[in-house]
Order: C-alpha cells, then structure tokens, then sequence
C-alpha cells in the first residue's frame, strides 16, 4: 500500500470524497472498559443481565448457576447471535451490533446432549448514542484490555500515522506480513473457539477469525470504529474486518488501497495469498462476501 496522496479518494465514478478531519488520534491508545453499574439490571437468581450502558452498544451476562454448558442469545428483527457463556459468577460483554431497537437476551442451560432449556428471557430497549459504539467496545470475541500486548503494539504502529487511513494501513501491513495461517488449526478448531489477540500476536499464527479479532482490537484501541464480520465466501465460512473512515463512511466492501482504490479488507487472504494481483482482485470484489454477523 501506498501512504501518500490520501488526500482523495476515488469512491465511484461519479461521487469523490475528501478525508475528513474529525479523527484525532489518541496518544498511545484508548481502550473503552465495559462496565456492568447495575442501573438497568434484570436478575432471576441463576442469570443476571446488566443493560445499563446498551447506549454504548453492549450488554453484560452473568450465570451463577451450577449447569456446565450456557448458551447466550441476543436476536434482533429476526436474526439470531448465539454465543457460549463461559465465565461463571462473572460478566462476559455481548455486542448490540444490529442498531438501535428492542433486542431479545435468553440463557439456556443444557440439558443433555445438544439439548438446552430456557432459563432467563428479558427484551432491552436500545438507543445507540451513536452507530459506532458497538464497534468501539471490547466484547467476547473481541476481547482486549488496555495491558494487552495487541493494544501495546497497535498504538507503536499508528504512533507515526498522520492520519486514520495511516493507522489502518499500518496496522493492516503488519497483520498481514507477520501473521501466517495455520492450516492445522483451521482444520481441527472446534465450535466455540474464541480468539486470543495477545496469543496470535505472539505466536504468529492463527486462523481468519485471530487475523480480524487481532486487526479489530488494534484498530479500536486507536479510536477507530471497526466490525469483525462472519460470514461465507463461496461455500466457506470466513471472518474478515470492515473499518469507519471519518468523512467518507464504512467501508465495507474496501479497505486495500493502492493510490487510487480500495479492496476488501481481508487480512486472512492477503497474507496467505501474499498480496498477489489474483487476491487482490478477488478480495476486491464485494460479491464474493456474504456478510452473516458483524460484533
């Protein structure tokens, strides 16, 4: 990627957009701690649920009862994010990532095999105070604290960056020239896996979902609104990472940028496929990608 001549960028053949200056970089990083202030609690002994900060895009969900397996699910106008609960007596944060609106939080308990009961049910009214909270926030699958290692190098490479496009592309290059895919990992991971960001960074390794969960935390950590999205290309599942660009807006379907335009930001494929022209035209192309969830 090219670092001069940000100053425009082509977005279309009939619109261009100037970068805009609202971004102001934080001085070494800024990591947003979610908190569970038990003003907006809903508790039936076994689950707690704290919505106190769903202004700020996520909720909080605590299990103390004595079932091994809990599953968390947050639905939306039909769609459905199903998660494992794993701490006990403790919160785990869950993103509201689909707007603002009424959201449906339930716990289930298993019962025996892949069978589950219901045993809290609780809607919460959201009202973001703005679209990018929830992809500012750490959460369960995005999961970094102002001590971690990923956040602590995210900030050494945005540290000479002017701008927020010289953020992304910095951390974009180092994720993608010092990670290497694990194909041993992807074959074998199991359901439920969730990234370790300071893991991957320092093993070097990892597979589609460490790549977007290690560029995510990086770029929030910096101020800078950013999705991991799951989803398919062709037949497979796969995770990359859309980003917010003051004064030009999400850029969902782009983020390689070679003077001129953008590719899909897709670190997994860039590093693997080694930046080669064929990559970058399939990642390039927004029909390859069908976005299923974003956190």
């Amino acid at each position: 990627m090219r670092k001069k001549k940000w100053a425009v960028l082509l977005v279309s053949a009939v619109m261009v957009l100037t970068l805009g200056t609202g971004y102001s970089k934080p001085q070494g990083s800024l990591v947003r701690v979610p908190t569970a202030s038990g003003s907006a609690s809903y508790s039936n002994g076994k689950v707690t649920v704290d919505a106190s900060n769903t202004q700020n895009g996520y909720v909080m969900v605590k299990y103390s009862g004595g079932v091994n397996k809990i599953k968390v699910q947050i639905s939306k106008d039909g769609l459905t994010y199903t998660y494992d609960l794993n701490a006990r007596n403790a919160f785990e944060v869950f993103p509201m990532s689909e707007g603002n609106g009424t959201y449906s939080v339930k716990v289930f308990e298993n019962v025996s095999g892949n069978q589950y009961s219901q045993a809290f049910s609780q809607d919460v009214s959201v009202s973001l105070a703005n679209q990018f909270e929830p992809f500012l926030y750490p959460n369960q699958y995005i999961n970094f604290s102002e001590g971690s290692t990923a956040v602590q190098k995210g900030a050494e490479l945005a540290a000479s960056a002017a701008d927020a496009i010289g953020v992304v592309n910095s951390i974009y290059n180092y994720v993608v020239n010092n990670i290497t895919y694990d194909t041993n990992k992807a074959a074998t991971v199991q359901s439920g896996y969730l990234p370790s960001v300071d893991q991957t960074l320092a093993s070097g390794t990892g597979i589609c979902f460490d790549y977007a969960a290690l560029m995510v935390s990086m770029l929030r950590s910096q101020d800078i609104p950013a999705k991991l999205v799951i989803g398919y290309t062709g037949s497979a599942y796969h995770a990359w990472v859309n980003v917010y660009i003051d004064g030009i807006g999400w850029i969902d379907n782009y983020i390689y940028f070679d003077g001129t335009n953008w590719s899909l930001a897709d670190p997994t494929f860039a590093s693997t496929g080694g930046q080669s022209d064929s990559i970058k035209q399939y990642i390039g192309n927004g029909a390859n990608y069908q976005q299923k969830y974003c956190y």
